[in-house]
This record gives C-alpha cells, sequence and structure tokens, in this order.
C-alpha cells in the first residue's frame, strides 16, 4: 500500500510525546512493506536533516514546507474563528505539495497524526473528486478538547478564556473528524470512553497504546544508590502541564524532602525551559539542564522518577521510559493514567505532599521495597510494551474492510 502520513512536526528525532509514537509508526509501516510518504511542516531550517535522515530509511517520499511566522499563524486562527491549533500547523504551501501527490499518485491510505493536520483534508482541492478516495485514518493520540478544558479550569482569566475557546473549538474539529474519517485512534480506552462521553457512542474508534523502544532504555550497568534521593522530572519543560507537575513538586513537596534529606538532589531533564523553571536552580540541590542530546544518563544516575502532573491527557511517556530503566517511580493517580500497569507493584501513586513523602520514605528506606518495584516495572515494559507487538493491530486495521472508504 501506499500510505500518506500527515504529521504535525517532523517526527524525527523522536524526542517527545507525540513524535516518538508517530515515528515508531511510520517506521512500522516501512517495514511491514508499504511506500510511505511523509508531509510535514516545519519551523526552523535545521529540521531539513531531520526530514532527510527520514528518507534516507524510512520514507518513499517526503513533503515538508516552513510555515508562516506564529504571529501570523495565531492572527489568521482568529480572524478564521479556527481552533489555534489548527492555525498553528497550517501552511497553504504544504497544502499544495500534499494535493498534487493526491491528484498524481494512488494514494490508498491518508494517516492523519493528530486532529490538528485534518484541516490538510478538510481544505483538499482533490481528495473529495478522487473516486476511490484514500481510506482516512485519524490517530487522535489524545482527547485534546479536555485537554483545553483542564487547562481552562486551572488558570484564571484571561488565558481560561483562551483555553475555553481553543477547548469548544477543537471540541467541533473532533466531532467534524469522526463523521468524515473512517477510522480513529486513541492512546487508551479510558481515552476512548472520555471521547464517546463527550461525543457520543461513536462507533469507528480503537485504543491503540504507545510502545517503548528497550534497546534506547533500559537498567544502567551498576546498581543505583538510595540512601539519599536524586529525583528525575523529564520533558519538554515549557509545556504546560509538566510546568504545573515540576512547580507543585517544588513548592509543596521539596522544602519537606530537604528538611529530612539535605542531600537530596532533583533533576529537571528537557528542552526549552522557562525562566520560571531555569529560577528553580536557584535552590540548591536543583538542576535545570535544557536541552540533551542523551536522556539515559540522567535515568542512570537518578534513583526516583516522580510523574505528579495534576494536567494530563493519554500516556505519560517518560513513566513508559522509567520503568524500562529499572527507575522506581512516584506519579500522581493522572501521571500513571492510562498505564497498564499494577500500584503497589509497578509504580507507587501519591497525591499530596504528605503521600509523597510517605512513598520517598519507602523507597529510600526500604531497599527490598526499591528493588520490588523497580523490577516489576521492568518486567512490564518487556511483557506488555513493545512497539512490534502494540502496532500490529495497525497492519490489521489496514487490511480490514473498514478502512475503506464510505
Amino acid at each position: 500500500m501506499k500510505i500518506l502520513i500527515i504529521a504535525q512536526r517532523c517526527p524525527y528525532p523522536p524526542n517527545k510525546g507525540e513524535k516518538i509514537r508517530t515515528f515508531h509508526q511510520l517506521k512500522f509501516f516501512n517495514e511491514c512493506g508499504h511506500d510511505v510518504i511523509l508531509a510535514s511542516p516545519y519551523e526552523d531550517d535545521s529540521e531539513q536533516i531531520h526530514f532527510n535522515e527520514l528518507k534516507k530509511h524510512y520514507c518513499f517520499e517526503v513533503l515538508s514546507e516552513k510555515l508562516p511566522a506564529k504571529p501570523i499563524r495565531l492572527v489568521s486562527g482568529v480572524l478564521k474563528n479556527k481552533a489555534l491549533s489548527i492555525s498553528n500547523f497550517y501552511s497553504a504551501k504544504l497544502q499544495s505539495k500534499i494535493d498534487d501527490v493526491l491528484a498524481s499518485q494512488k494514494v490508498d491510505v491518508i494517516f492523519c497524526s493528530a486532529s490538528s493536520v485534518s484541516e490538510y483534508i478538510f481544505r483538499s482541492k482533490e481528495y473529495a473528486d478522487l473516486n476511490p478516495p484514500p481510506a482516512l485514518i485519524m490517530d487522535f493520540m489524545d482527547v485534546d478538547s479536555d485537554k483545553w478544558a483542564q487547562y481552562q479550569k486551572s488558570h484564571q482569566w484571561p488565558l481560561s478564556t483562551v483555553y475555553g475557546r481553543e477547548s469548544r473549538l477543537i471540541a467541533d474539529v473532533e466531532a467534524k473528524i469522526v463523521k468524515k474519517f473512517d477510522h480513529c485512534l486513541l492512546i487508551t480506552q479510558t481515552e476512548v470512553d472520555l471521547f464517546q462521553s463527550i461525543h457520543g457512542n461513536v462507533k469507528n474508534l480503537t485504543a491503540i497504546e504507545n510502545g517503548l523502544d528497550t534497546n534506547v532504555f533500559y537498567p544502567p550497568a551498576n546498581p543505583r544508590q538510595t540512601a539519599h534521593p536524586y529525583f528525575l522530572f523529564a520533558g519538554v519543560m515549557d509545556y504546560a502541564p509538566n510546568i504545573d507537575a515540576v512547580m507543585w513538586f517544588m513548592g509543596l513537596v521539596w522544602p519537606a524532602v530537604k528538611k529530612q534529606w539535605p542531600d537530596a538532589k532533583f533533576c529537571i531533564a528537557g528542552m526549552d525551559p522557562t525562566d520560571k523553571i531555569k529560577k528553580l536552580e536557584l535552590n540548591e540541590g536543583v538542576e535545570v539542564t535544557g536541552f540533551v542530546e542523551d536522556i539515559k544518563p540522567y535515568f542512570d544516575k537518578a534513583n526516583i522518577f516522580i510523574a505528579p502532573f495534576r494536567i494530563a491527557r493519554g500516556v505519560q511517556n517518560k513513566v513508559l521510559q522509567a520503568f524500562a530503566c529499572g527507575l522506581p517511580v512516584i506519579a500522581s493517580s493522572m501521571g500513571a493514567e492510562g498505564i497498564r500497569c499494577n500500584v503497589e507493584q509497578d509504580i507507587l501513586l501519591a497525591d499530596t505532599p504528605e503521600q509523597f513523602i510517605n512513598r520517598i520514605e519507602q523507597l529510600t528506606n526500604n531497599q527490598q521495597c526499591y528493588s520490588y518495584i523497580s523490577n516489576n516495572a521492568l518486567k512490564n515494559i518487556t511483557n506488555n510494551y513493545s512497539w512490534e507487538s502494540i502496532l500490529q493491530p495497525l497492519e490489521t486495521l489496514l487490511n480490514d474492510n473498514k478502512t475503506t472508504p464510505m
């Protein structure tokens, strides 16, 4: 089959959330013998090297175009009453390239990676005229309308108004997509249930989880020292849920940690830290790395991974990465959401500062408990989260007559 993947960002290198998922889907399609065409906008000219790498190893063809300046995209979204998530990833020049491919080649399936790129289908001059048209598959990943609703609840005016508008408009886009597309994917059954609670009993939904590459994430060669807590949080540090999680931990848990364990350390590893995050380094024992070429050494140095999320949707890849590295995780209920794991066996939950301190004591004072959680989490990843097994239903979906265009 010839598969056109439309992604909101170049999925290489696979170093953050949706890029990891899209890269492994693209790689899987290629390894199954399909011809993959990737279409994706970009913001920085330096990204061309990444598109070239994908074309060299995984793609039959790559279509890329630079996005207009961000203020232009945002103003366009406001003036046209579009969700800003939609206007932020739309390029008229990329639209033309996509339409040229649809007009000149027989594309069997169009696979959209995130609702933000659905505009390339709805504004296509060629798609509607194709007979038969390619099957349409949407990977929503998360229920974005609910994520923006969470932002609205956790912020004051004027941001609450902006986020409320985005939630409402994205919900409209989601409803439009499930009517137009032949099949839609979400990252967990929890997300499927949530989507149906918002949009009714939609039938064409499937849950396909994230996997984990154990050739990249694996336990360190030497056992970790556990006498003093060495916490790690990893993620893109201009992303609101990550900022909120770290600031909550620093404000409500860290002072008690330092009082009980004066030598404790906290590493915040990830690209694009905001000024607010950078200033956390003024606290003794806190390190803010910014961009790192290789995150693995930070998983090896730490002895506890924290995921204190209060705003989240889908699955936290960083928690799966910690599992694979044999690094025990203390997470909020929301941080563990969507992950197939056994509480008290694979992961420890904490939703209040007091619970966090209790969990830290549990891991630092009891080596047997530490090893038990670490080993169980690693077994969970090995047995349940290989990308090959996780993505196998995609191949079935491509060959299923349910993807035949309606």
